[in-house]
């Protein structure tokens, strides 16, 4: 393939435009002799005469035509390139990779796509859904731009490697089937389901905030089945095969099922909170500061959690 020199190709576009060489090389602040020059190397290079003698001045040959043809092609799309980095340098083009708990897609980002569409349409977001401590490996590992999981897998503030944002906090409520006792007890606490069948999963994140909400009630919780799957926690829960602390994100929409029925916590309070994290450096990156802004948008527009 040959190697063009972009500077050779704007004196032929120069020259076709102003029809003279002197012409040519006054709007580019050049002499006609090293506009002749660069003319003469380009010639070379192509094989083919670019200008040719008519009267006491010059034109292009067809050769230059075909030349410029496509020139104008690259001159385009150099233009077109310049305005997307000009919008990337400010925040408003570019491409966003959000890697994210699944619960966070539904309830962050989505939002936070369509506020980015709308006021930055340039911005394109490709979410990828990990697990809480995998994403970080995806953003170590470049592929990821930001990513969103919880505070509990999150790396310590010594990582160099991270730059942790706080984005909302999330209270977790207990399901229960509808025909528990306690279903409509007023001031539900979680020491008064010391004694029921849980359900939480094997390993995992879940199981830990579980385990750490249920010991600062006072007790160990017995768990009945093992399950990390929403849909599946709720189907358990439903049947009356035990009961589960839920974040509100995910138990939205189990409150309309009949089955069951999911109670706050108001006492405990027991919470999780979900982080933002970019690698080290980045932080600053307009394309990475205006994605953050649309989740902290999403966050605080979302009416069952809490804004951190």
């Amino acid at each position: 393939m040959k190697e063009w020199d972009l500077r050779k190709l704007q004196i032929l576009r120069a020259l076709h435009d102003t029809g003279t060489v002197t012409a040519a090389a006054g709007a580019l602040r050049m002499t006609p002799s090293a506009v002749s020059q660069q003319l003469a190397a380009l010639s070379k290079q192509i094989g083919s005469p670019v200008i040719e003698a008519r009267g006491r001045g010059v034109r292009l040959t067809g050769a230059a035509h075909v030349l410029l043809r496509h020139a104008e092609v690259v001159f385009a799309q150099l233009e077109r390139a310049g305005a997307e980095l000009d919008g990337y340098a400010q925040g408003e083009s570019g491409l966003v990779t959000v890697g994210a708990i699944a619960t966070a897609i539904t309830r962050l980002v989505v939002p936070a796509a369509q506020i980015v569409r709308r006021d930055a349409p340039g911005i394109t977001l490709s979410v990828r859904e990990a697990e809480a401590a995998e994403v970080y490996e995806e953003l170590a590992a470049g592929e990821v731009d930001l990513a969103l999981s919880l505070a509990v897998d999150a790396p310590t503030a010594r990582d160099a490697r991270f730059v942790l944002f706080p984005l909302l906090t999330d209270p977790l409520d207990i399901a229960l089937p509808a025909t528990h006792p306690l279903a409509a007890a007023p001031g539900l606490r979680l020491a008064q389901l010391a004694g029921e069948p849980w359900i939480f999963g094997s390993r995992g994140p879940w199981r830990e905030i579980t385990l750490a909400a249920c010991a600062d009630a006072g007790f160990v919780p017995e768990q009945a089945h093992a399950a990390a799957d929403w849909p599946a926690i709720f189907a358990l829960v439903g049947a009356g095969m035990g009961i589960a602390l839920v974040p509100r994100m995910t138990a939205s929409g189990a409150r309309r099922t009949s089955d069951l029925v999911v109670r706050p916590l108001d006492v405990d309070r027991p919470r999780r909170r979900i982080v933002c994290a970019v690698r080290g450096g980045s932080e600053d990156a307009p394309l990475l500061r205006r994605t953050m802004g649309a989740l902290r948008q999403a966050a605080e527009l979302d009416p069952i959690v809490q804004f951190t």
